[in-house]
């Protein structure tokens, strides 16, 4: 669950900033402030070019790179440097393709972090960015080159049907990466430590125990290292499964709210929104790479590039660029589907919890936490965002506890 606070005294999580004193719930106009919303209209205002800068520039240079020649020669240059075989080409090439992708955009994400930073969110140095920038590269590497090089094999054996077995392969990677992620790739940026016993260790237990979902652990994760904002997620399937808790929500949001954020995440549990995604996933990638091997087997494109065929290790920069331009156009579907997903979640935590007050507050200070625009324009939320806005989340609990609210009169009437 995503969003968050400016910091812990606008909401105490108490009963009283999300009721009235007759005990009803509050009307939407007491939940943000006018300033409140202006702060996180402020926040989204100067992040957004950055954003958009960053996305727009990173594919402006991969189709600049996939459509014309100068993929091709850079392709053929660097390989050339590592002995000019076809392997050197491959994943020179692709080792450069990565390195220019995150160079162009590292200037965007250093801009977004300088808003954030002035908006009290980032608690990291810029040594400490730069180093997991430099994780991040080296993680891109660690990934990319082992696919490149299994893809180019694959083309070598067949130009034309390289893309039937790839398919398969990128279903079967896909959910790999699913199960090992919690694994191999959050511990590259974050450390997690088991939650000590007690109270709050023993009720989030209790709450996925009655949820019926079993999970192996409860984790803190180091956030505050590096910024201010709130979360908590259940991560990996089956034997991997644990909560994992930022260190900011525990010390920040009441433990009442910590409950109601982990059961929004163990609504995804029991809806298998980890397991869909990953069928999802992976038949995304079957579709995404058909589509490749369609692109990269037509004449026009490849003449474009400045390569023979789908075996010509100069089409990899086309290969990156059709890839780029598949993964902006499903941008929007992706989002849909995450936002509808995510509204399920929060009935669940509601269906789970019976604690709508609460769940206001939480929003709440997520919201505020997190410096979140908590009523953003349609467009860019149809676009770019994952989640429903605050205000959307908050008036769906209000909708739900009237719902039950009714069907608990008419169970009353009737009985």
């Amino acid at each position: 669950m995503e969003s968050s606070t400016e910091s812990g005294t606008e909401n105490s999580g108490t009963k009283s900033s999300s009721t009235e004193s007759t005990g009803h719930l509050a009307p939407p106009a007491a939940d943000f402030t006018p300033a409140q919303r202006a702060r996180g209209r402020a926040l989204r205002r100067a992040q957004l070019p950055w954003a958009l800068g960053g996305r727009l520039t990173g594919l402006a240079l991969t189709l600049a790179l996939g459509l014309t020649p100068a993929g091709a020669g850079l392709v053929t240059a660097v390989g050339g440097r590592f002995g000019g075989s076809r392997t050197a080409e491959v994943l020179a090439g692709a080792a450069v393709l990565v390195v220019l992708g995150q160079a162009a955009q590292l200037p965007f994400g250093a801009g977004a972090r300088s808003v954030r930073a002035r908006f009290g969110l980032v608690t990291q140095g810029w040594g400490g960015w730069a180093v997991d920038a430099l994780r991040g590269l080296a993680l891109a590497l660690v990934l990319a080159l082992p696919v490149v090089f299994g893809l180019f094999a694959l083309t070598a054996w067949s130009p034309e049907r390289w893309w039937l077995p790839a398919a398969g392969a990128a279903a079967l990677l896909t959910a790999a990466l699913s199960f090992l992620y919690p694994l191999l790739v959050e511990p590259v940026f974050n450390r997690f430590t088991p939650m000590p016993p007690g109270p709050q260790r023993e009720a989030l237990l209790a709450l996925a125990e009655r949820d019926g979902v079993r999970v192996r652990d409860v984790l803190v994760a180091d956030a505050s290292r590096r910024t201010t904002a709130l979360n908590a997620y259940v991560s990996g399937l089956g034997a991997t499964r644990r909560i994992v808790a930022y260190d900011t929500l525990l010390s920040t949001a009441e433990p009442r709210e910590v409950e109601l954020v982990v059961a929004h995440e163990l609504g995804h549990v029991r809806h298998r929104d980890v397991l869909t995604g990953t069928l999802l996933g992976a038949a995304g990638a079957v579709v995404v790479v058909c589509l490749l091997g369609l692109l990269t087997g037509w004449g026009p494109l490849l003449s474009a590039a400045g390569a023979a065929d789908a075996a010509d290790p100069r089409s990899l920069p086309l290969l990156a660029a059709c890839a780029a331009l598949l993964g902006a156009l499903s941008g929007p579907v992706q989002c849909a589907v995450s936002r509808r997903i995510e509204a399920r979640a929060d009935r669940h935590a509601l269906e789970l919890t019976s604690d709508t007050e609460q769940f206001i507050a939480m929003q709440r200070r997520l919201a505020l936490a997190n410096v979140s625009d908590v009523d953003p324009p349609r467009m860019l939320e149809l676009l770019f965002a994952t989640h429903p806005s605050a205000t959307r989340r908050i008036a769906a609990a209000r909708a739900w506890q009237v719902a039950v609210d009714r069907a608990g009169h008419r169970a009353g009437q009737t009985g």
